[in-house]
């Protein structure tokens, strides 16, 4: 029997559970790279639901209850972005409550049965795909707008990338409502994945994880045009708003309606008396499944009846009227014909099972996690085992089981190495983690997974500096650190293989341009433990430089919206390292040392000053006006409260407008901002 966790340790662990929510959050909805399947991330917030319950007798979370009593919006999860236009939903987006059991999914109807006094109530039963959701609002049968989900309240507008779908109706026939909102899925077949894929093959460029991923980034191109490249698709199934509100009474019309517009709907959709009926639609539909172009990893099961609906109401995350049954995941039987240990940037070593090659999910797949050294051992994997493989929510494949009834004689246990696979360096494990690290800082695997994070996209955004450029440059000896990069020389480059005159200068241009890039990216390429993106910007705002940050005390931390304990602790811990000190050193004697300036004298009248910026700017963007504000002494925040000074709120405000109103806030326009920009003075 497991061991309770102590009433000591419950305090840690839920705080440990939120930063890893709020992390797995950050990967899924705003980058589109999820590490984790669907479903360990419900058990995540599962066992959060239960330790926040436990605790709550000891009355450690009466405030936090009661804070949570006085949101209106959804408690979803929010994958807007600075660089897109906001729109409001007319009527809010929720997700779904969902269940991977036969019994809670009865257990539903009986609560529904509760509150209408009814022991048959009509279902309708649907695909849940495993796309992009979308919301597309429609006035007098016109496509106005299509905004991705967000927070649930405000979402971003992506009508640019998604008007060139093949079937979206950009315009609906009569009788149509006066303003309706259409909710669906926006996703990519398996086909054009693995065709986008192949291409990347082709050109030695790292390969896209799973279709979900990639239509989610697609969405979100700031390129139209590039978008336009790659062929997305689309099927609508819900309502949002409809005005006027009894234009249908049930489910079942809003999805003749859809076929009578010809809006791509889906294939599979059941209209049924009762809950058993119910499950045996939930059962067919998981055997239909699979021929389906788009990944489906549940069904819904919702209520026929508007009216219902309306009576039955909704959590703050989710309507009590409907529930998505999810699957169980595909899985195939294949053999493990090797383990191979991948070295990640901070040296945690990562066991990988190289499989004969199956089909699985819609793809083809030859490796898949082991996750780590105890799990090897539970589960009694062994080199030459016939293995169960599934793709855990369709994305990531893992060894589930052993065929112990296939399992040759030659089979031997297998033995995680104690020494590191790169560098033989002797391997260390932590009290209370489960991988095993390689604590050479040195190692060249660690070194190069180091400079693809430093180089990536989200972090300092180095053009020509890609996986291949990066593994010769360590490989070579010429690049041992990121600050090894800003010596590099047009010569060395010229050694590289493949590259000529032209391509080296681009590198060498690429990486001295990457000087001018903002304090929060070098923040975030630094590869502190817990801090991303969001974490990046919060301090990048409050500190202004590289070298207040690193003195900054664990209080100061602390004190700053969404920077909790653990999170101090290991920006203390980082910037303590004496290696750390030398980079930053290295950094700065290549000109590599951003700062965000700022009038720091007492008498400005922007100094102390907070602003949010929100809704679309039409002179700059959030970032210029951001960047305008901080200059002056001001700080611009991402969140609104009552220490905010004022709401600068263009259209597509939102939510934020509204509570920047309730807390009395003053709230400026653009031409007022400007103004103000114009003649400091004058705040």
């Amino acid at each position: 029997m497991a061991v309770p966790r102590s009433e000591k340790s419950q305090p840690s662990r839920l705080e440990e559970l939120r930063a890893e929510i709020k992390r797995h959050d950050e990967l899924y909805y705003r980058q589109a790279l999820p590490e984790i399947s669907d479903q360990a991330y419900d058990l995540l917030r599962k066992e959060l639901d239960r330790l926040e319950a436990d605790l709550d007798p000891l009355g450690l979370f009466s405030q936090v209850d009661e804070e949570k009593s006085k949101k209106t919006e959804p408690q979803v999860g929010d994958d807007r972005l600075e660089s897109f236009a906001s729109h409001r939903h007319i009527q809010p987006m929720l997700s779904l409550d969902n269940t991977y059991d036969e019994k809670e999914f009865f257990e539903f109807d009986k609560r529904l049965q509760k509150i209408f006094g009814t022991e048959q109530l009509c279902y309708v039963v649907e695909p849940k795909i495993d796309g992009v959701a979308i919301s597309l609002t429609y006035q007098r049968g016109k496509l106005i707008t299509a905004t991705t989900r967000g927070n649930g309240i405000e979402g971003d507008v992506v009508t640019q990338n998604i008007q060139h779908i093949e079937g979206l109706p950009l315009q609906l026939s009569e009788p149509v409502p006066e303003t309706i909102e259409i909710r669906g899925e926006i996703f990519m077949s398996h086909q054009e994945f693995e065709r986008i894929n192949l291409e990347r093959e082709k050109n030695n460029l790292q390969l896209y994880a799973n279709p979900r991923n990639l239509a989610a980034g697609t969405v979100k191109l700031l390129d139209p045009k590039e978008a336009r490249q790659r062929k997305l698709e689309i099927v609508l199934y819900g309502l949002g708003a409809c005005n006027p509100q009894n234009h249908f009474s049930n489910l079942s019309e809003f999805h003749q309606a859809l076929k009578n517009w010809k809006v791509p709907s889906v294939e599979y959709f059941r209209t049924v008396p009762e809950a058993k009926d119910a499950w045996q639609a939930i059962l067919e539909l998981d055997q239909l499944r699979h021929g389906y172009g788009y990944p489906t990893d549940g069904a819904v099961i919702k209520l026929n009846s508007f009216a219902q609906h309306a009576e039955a109401g909704t959590t703050a995350k989710s309507p009590r009227w409907a529930i998505a049954y999810k699957f169980e995941t595909e899985r195939q039987e294949t053999t493990l014909e090797n383990i191979h240990l991948q070295v990640g940037r901070t040296g945690a070593i990562t066991p990988v099972a190289w499989l004969t090659p199956v089909q699985l999910a819609g793809t083809q797949v030859s490796r898949a996690s082991l996750h780590n050294a105890d799990e090897i051992q539970r589960k009694d994997i062994r080199i030459g085992d016939r293995v169960v493989v599934e793709k855990a929510g369709e994305i990531i494949p893992q060894v589930v089981e052993v065929v112990l009834s296939q399992r040759s004689p030659e089979c031997v246990p297998y033995s995680f190495p104690k020494t590191c696979p790169c560098c033989e360096t002797s391997l260390e494990r932590s009290e209370g983690e489960a991988a095993w690290k390689c604590p050479n800082l040195n190692c060249s695997e660690q070194v190069k997974g180091r400079l693809r994070y430093f180089a990536s996209r989200g972090c300092m955004d180095i053009d020509h500096l890609g996986e291949a450029v990066v593994d010769q440059l360590v490989d070579q000896n010429l690049v041992t650190r990121t600050s090894d990069l800003y010596a590099l020389t047009k010569e060395q480059a010229l050694s590289l293989e493949g590259f000529a005159e032209k391509s080296a200068e681009n590198l060498i241009q690429s990486i001295e341009q990457s000087k001018q890039r903002d304090l929060w990216r070098l923040i975030c390429a630094l590869g502190i433990k817990h801090v991303g993106a969001a974490a990046a910007k919060d301090l990048a705002r409050t500190f202004h430089s590289l070298t207040n940050l690193s003195t900054a005390s664990f209080d100061q931390l602390v004190s700053i919206d969404g920077i909790g304990e653990i999170m101090a602790r290991s920006i203390r811990e980082f910037f303590e390292d004496s290696q750390t000190h030398s980079l930053l050193e290295e950094f700065a004697s290549h000109g590599l040392s951003p700062e965000i300036e700022m009038d720091r004298s007492t008498g400005s009248p922007w100094s102390g000053k907070t602003f949010v910026l929100s809704g679309t700017l039409q002179a700059m963007t959030r970032d210029e006006a951001a960047a305008r504000i901080e200059s002056l002494g001001g700080k611009a925040s991402s969140s609104v409260s009552k220490r905010t000074s004022f709401l600068v709120a263009g259209p597509g405000a939102g939510s934020k407008l509204d509570k920047a109103e309730k807390l009395g806030v003053p709230v400026l326009d653009e031409p007022t901002l400007l103004a103000y920009l114009e003649k400091p003075e004058t705040l």
